[in-house]
């Protein structure tokens, strides 16, 4: 099967793209469509999460090593082209990464949107993934600015009176809104966790989030074909996750089984939202948008 279109997928950090949204866009991949990532810094200020990670030499070389992972998970995932936006991490509110004036965050918010306003001009995208508007989960500088910054530059690279004699101007279709990790999501793993006598890593997680946080998803899409995909790319970030995280602890076959879906809401359409299932969920990210 072969589509001719094109999803572009917009994450703050090297890592973002392996933990939201990967198994969609393997999917999307395997059906021909052609997918495009914006990684907007490079991951500069994280930490080492993995103990067996924790060496002088990766230390010192951690912008280099966490570039290599990304790029070693979008080969995993199957992305065509990746494209760095070239920012620094912020870091967290408070610390030293975030005042530093060349950090994504504190970038001028013109300069930013100019910059992913060009690069949609240049993958001509039919769909755009980003950061949903309600990140109070995970409020990182980073994540917040994604946001921020997507919607206008879609409206800008449509934009025929910018840069005229830049690249021709482009309309996206589509902007869906993923933030990862819903509560269903959390909820069906949870209960796996519990159903198999052990202690569960989301408990803390799931208390914190309101029982209403899944009304605004519109649409699933069926990923269960690609979830050992979306694995493997996140086991690419070996700084950042252990081989025996408990992110792993499911195995494929039963994640099937309870979540075999990724979640969307559908933020801006200029072809409407695509026919429902059964449950009143769209199922496909490009309904509406021909081939």
């Amino acid at each position: 099967m072969t589509r001719r279109l094109t999803l572009l997928s917009v994450h703050a950090h090297p890592d973002d793209e392996s933990s939201k949204g990967a198994a969609t866009v393997a999917r999307y991949k395997e059906e021909g469509v052609r997918s495009v990532l914006v990684t907007c810094t490079g991951g500069e200020a994280g930490d080492i999460l993995n103990p067996e990670m924790d060496r002088p030499e990766i230390a010192e070389n951690l912008p280099a090593v966490r570039i290599g992972e990304l790029e070693d998970a979008v080969k995993i995932i199957g992305y065509d082209t990746l494209h760095l936006l070239g920012y620094k991490d912020s870091g967290m509110p408070d610390t030293e990464a975030n005042a530093d004036p060349a950090n994504f965050a504190n970038a001028p918010f013109d300069e930013a949107v100019g910059k992913l306003a060009r690069l949609i001009r240049l993958e001509r995208p039919h769909v755009v993934i980003t950061y949903g508007e309600d990140q109070s989960r995970y409020p990182h500088p980073d994540h917040l600015r994604v946001h921020d910054i997507t919607a206008p530059a879609v409206e800008r690279a449509a934009d025929e009176t910018w840069e005229p004699d830049g690249d021709r101007p482009w309309q996206v279709q589509k902007i869906y809104w993923s933030n990862g990790f819903t509560r269903s999501r959390l909820l069906a793993i949870h209960g796996w966790f519990i159903q198999n006598g052990q202690e569960s890593p989301f408990e803390e997680w799931i208390s914190k989030i309101p029982e209403d946080a899944d009304d605004s998803v519109t649409t699933r899409v069926d990923v269960s074909g690609h979830l050992d995909v979306a694995r493997d790319a996140l086991r690419a970030h070996k700084t950042q996750v252990a081989a025996d995280s408990f992110f792993f602890r499911v195995p494929v076959e039963e994640l099937r089984e309870v979540h075999y879906w990724e979640e969307y809401e559908l933020a801006w359409s200029l072809v409407g939202r695509g026919p429902a299932d059964e449950d009143g969920y769209e199922t496909d990210l490009f309904a509406g948008i021909p081939d």
